[in-house]
């Protein structure tokens, strides 16, 4: 009987000595992130069978466990990737939307400051001031073009830095996770769960997470995969991410996963979740697209003020030339690519260019161009083609099936932006004709002053135009065909040799209009208001440049609000997740002192019953001596 006591009284001693030494490892994890709190399981020992029934056999203590939830853990490792993809993101948007709402630095200001030289001119195209003060404006305006890019390039050198630290943390993750995945499955060979190591574990999914968005799939261990299936970890084997340059674009840094001795490459919609999936968003789908914005804005101004410019006359007498440099498109061939061909791409329409890039693939039959902002495909059996604006040709070689290429019509366009003209008299202020009334007309018909719509050969050929009716005229001169009988409308516009005007009121038979070569015209500033009036021209997707820079600035200012609201709800909803996590797994310093309290009256219970035992024993032993 004395053993038998001794047994129940030394098992409840040791379950009362777990039960506090687990307690006491609760205490001191309090402040430990990511611990769950502990608990021991007790069952009752085997009774003894006796005459008068069974006897029991004191306690067990069959398991220490955590306490936790893993549908909600699984809840929150989401939450943290969403909520610190959109930390991210929102973070360089916001300074991506002060970089271009600047009201010292932004685009906007410098355009108008730019029309306001021209509309100086206009107002004044004799004055070389005003002449000098349109080449600095143009200077000006072409500097911050380029400085706006620059800005950009820079964005684009901190997201790269961002996005190597991410990946350079999830491959330290991963491999740590997989060492744990290893000591984890040794550990439960024993046949009880290695809490602490299960704790950290989970710690570093959680870490995981908010770097990237990590699906865990269990088949007696942890593995980790990309939410499009790449493995990150599989058992106690951790898969690296790598990065390195682009194929198609040097300036960009791509992605992939070492699978043993290859390399997957890895798509940006591949990634999803934490600071890597937010960084790639914001360079792949926001900043990348924002500077080929910036470039289209550069080339259709310049493109468009050239058109006018040429239209002009300078001080010189001579036609105005170009006024603005443009960029050309950069076309860059994959360097994985086996056949020989490169190709071009040139602007066959600046009003018809949009600000994304393009992909061309051959299989070997057909080119397959993928406009990337949308994804939308057009395929040719040859090549040139033209499309937005833009024709596609092959410069020389020949393709081989598989070959890639990238055209970025506008990436180079606001670094490419310069002003061509060193000389204020190379300003081409006046128009290049002008018309005239002869001086023994007899009717109260008036011609306009006149504009130039194209160069034609023959545009400052002298044209006269005759009267023979109240209703009709003749038109005599080089290049216009010498057409008699025009029927003559008061006010209607009147165009030939590249050249337009109007006649108002009623002339009367024999009255003699005429246009020709614009000579000694210091003064005229016809082409300055034509170009003036270029600030208002629909030159980039049916409005002003000006106008698409507002709205530039309008939707990144809306996109960050947007992104910060969703910030804000994902923030809410995993401090939720978490706070029910604490509710189950966190210490409770109350319930510990409490249960502290009952393991010390349960140990110091046993205690006792091995001292009535021994008692008893004592007693036993003198007795029988």
């Amino acid at each position: 009987m004395a053993s038998g006591i001794f047994g129940v009284a030394l098992s409840g001693l040791n379950a009362a000595q777990i039960g506090m030494q687990t307690t006491g490892h609760n205490i001191s994890n309090v402040n430990t992130t990511g611990y769950s709190r502990q608990q021991i399981e007790q069952s009752q020992g085997s009774g003894q069978f006796t005459g008068a029934g069974f006897i029991g056999g004191g306690s067990d203590v069959t398991s220490i466990r955590r306490v936790y939830a893993d549908y909600l853990l699984t809840q929150a490792q989401a939450l943290q990737a969403q909520s610190a993809e959109s930390s991210a993101h929102a973070t360089e948007l916001g300074r991506l939307s002060g970089l271009l709402s600047d009201p010292n630095a932004n685009l906007g200001a410098a355009l108008d400051d730019f029309f306001s030289s021209v509309e100086g001119l206009a107002a004044n195209p004799a004055d070389p001031v005003a002449r000098q003060g349109l080449l600095s404006g143009a200077q000006a305006v072409a500097g911050r073009f380029k400085a706006a890019d620059a800005a950009l390039a820079d964005m684009q050198t901190r997201a790269d830095g961002q996005i190597r630290t991410s990946v350079d943390l999830i491959n330290g993750y991963s491999q740590s996770i997989a060492v744990l995945n290893g000591a984890i499955a040794n550990a439960q060979g024993s046949g009880q769960p290695p809490n602490d190591l299960l704790d950290q574990r989970d710690a570093l999914i959680a870490k995981l997470n908010g770097q990237v968005r990590a699906v865990v799939v269990q088949d007696g261990a942890v593995n980790l995969f990309l939410t499009n299936g790449q493995p990150l970890v599989l058992g106690n084997t951790a898969i690296k991410l790598v990065l390195m340059r682009d194929d198609l674009d040097a300036s960009k840094l791509a992605l992939g996963a070492f699978n043993g001795s290859t390399i997957q490459m890895l798509r940006q919609s591949d990634i999803s979740g934490g600071v890597l999936g937010g960084m790639l968003a914001f360079r792949d789908q926001t900043l990348q697209p924002v500077r080929n914005e910036i470039g289209r804005l550069a080339m259709t101004l310049a493109a468009g003020f050239n058109d006018q410019h040429r239209l002009g006359q300078d001080r010189n007498g001579l036609p105005g030339g170009t006024f603005f440099n443009v960029a050309v498109p950069l076309v860059n061939g994959s360097t994985n690519n086996t056949g020989t061909a490169s190709l071009t791409a040139t602007v066959s329409s600046y009003s018809g260019l949009t600000a994304s890039d393009y992909q061309v693939d051959y299989d070997g039959i057909n080119y397959t161009v993928t406009r990337l902002s949308d994804r939308v495909q057009a395929t040719y059996a040859t090549l040139p083609q033209t499309l937005d604006g833009l024709t596609i040709a092959v410069a020389a070689g020949t393709a081989a099936a598989g070959d890639r290429f990238l055209i970025q019509p506008t990436r180079a366009g606001a670094t490419g932006m310069s002003v061509a003209i060193s000389n204020v008299s190379q300003i081409a202020a006046s128009a290049p004709v002008r018309s005239a009334s002869s001086v023994a007309n007899a009717g109260d018909g008036v011609i306009s002053a006149g504009s130039v719509n194209s160069l034609g050969a023959s545009l400052l050929q002298p044209v006269t135009i005759t009267f023979t009716s109240a209703s009709t005229f003749n038109v005599g001169g080089v290049g216009t065909g010498n057409p008699a009988g025009v029927a003559y409308t008061a006010g209607g516009a009147i165009s030939y040799n590249g050249w337009t005007v109007s006649i108002s009121g009623t002339p009367k038979v024999g009255d003699v209009f005429t246009v020709g070569p614009n000579t000694g015209a210091t003064g005229d500033n016809r082409n300055a208001l034509a170009l003036a009036g270029l600030s208002q021209a629909a030159l980039v997707a049916g409005m002003s440049v000006s106008g698409a820079y507002a709205h530039l600035v309008g939707s990144i200012g809306a996109k960050t609000q947007e992104i910060n609201m969703a910030m804000k709800s994902q923030d809410s909803l995993l401090e939720s997740a978490n706070n029910s996590i604490a509710s189950i797994s966190g210490v409770n310093l109350d319930e510990e002192a409490a249960n502290l309290m009952r393991y010390q009256q349960a140990y110091q219970a046993a205690g006792k019953l091995i001292s009535v035992a021994s008692t008893l024993f004592d007693s036993l032993l003198h007795a029988v001596n």
